[in-house]
């Protein structure tokens, strides 16, 4: 993580940011000197803490206007400006398009695409105004980019933030940069739920060039360098955090052309 407070005095919004990947993405920016707000629709237990510096709470489903709408006046009031959002709040249960109702794929596109899009309009107004403009990271999925059984419309979903994240970094600049982040396999408390045990994890993490999943931390930092100064003209762009993607099939199915990797 760096660790050099570049984000001292600055506030970031961090959808979902107590558990999983939100949780590394808060850690990260805590440990570069924000001040953290996560929001999510249940506290975590224990919020995220660096250094004796915590995260501040606030209580809110983010499918409703509503709630995005007070909790950006909530942060306003309190904070007096919006800095970076991250809007990482998504998922999805595993659940094959076809046996799923009409319902639950309506339910995953609000989450997934529309809850990120309404919030990004919200921050979008209050950087327009304030001196330095701001940053905004949706937090995308490889799952846009290649094809996801038992999570499609996910994908779809993720592949509309990608889209989102071209036309509203134009529309938007020069005050405010749009950039996504896209990671591959993260190693959460969840993992089980995607990948089974720990023989499964291990199985699935030869599947990745680094030979290993990422983790909540490596996608914070990416978070962390995109909505920075440092990457100061990078706007419009999905930054893939996949360790090397995943190894073709046919490479393992072929039985020429083998090596020891």
């Amino acid at each position: 993580m760096d660790n050099d407070k570049q984000y001292a005095g600055k506030v970031v919004l961090v959808t979902g940011g107590g558990k999983g990947v939100g949780r590394g993405i808060s850690e990260c920016y805590l440990a570069a000197g924000a001040t953290v707000v996560i929001c999510g629709r249940g506290e975590p237990e224990t919020l995220p803490c660096v250094d004796g510096r915590g995260a501040t709470f606030h209580r809110a489903d983010l499918r409703e206007l509503d709630a995005i709408e007070l909790l950006f006046k909530t942060i306003i009031e309190t904070h007096g400006r919006l800095d970076v959002l991250v809007n990482n709040a998504g998922g999805t249960p595993y659940a094959l398009a076809a046996d799923a109702s009409p319902r639950f794929h309506e339910g995953m596109i609000r989450l997934n695409l529309t809850s990120p899009l309404l919030m990004a309009l919200q921050a979008n107004a209050i950087m327009q105004r304030q001196e330095g403009g701001g940053a905004i990271v949706f937090v995308g999925s490889v799952s846009a980019s290649r094809p996801s059984p038992g999570s499609a419309t996910y994908g779809a979903a993720k592949a509309g933030i990608v889209s989102l994240t071209q036309s509203l970094a134009v529309e938007w600049a020069p005050a405010v940069r749009v950039v996504a982040v896209s990671p591959g396999l993260v190693h959460t408390e969840q993992s089980d739920l995607h990948y089974g045990d720990a023989s499964g994890l291990a199985a699935v993490a030869q599947t990745i060039p680094l030979g290993r999943l990422a983790t909540p931390r490596d996608i914070g930092d990416a978070c962390v360098y995109v909505s920075s100064a440092k990457a100061g003209y990078v706007s419009g762009v999905n930054l893939l955090v996949h360790g090397g993607g995943e190894r073709p099939a046919f490479l393992s199915a072929a039985n020429v052309n083998k090596s020891d990797k």
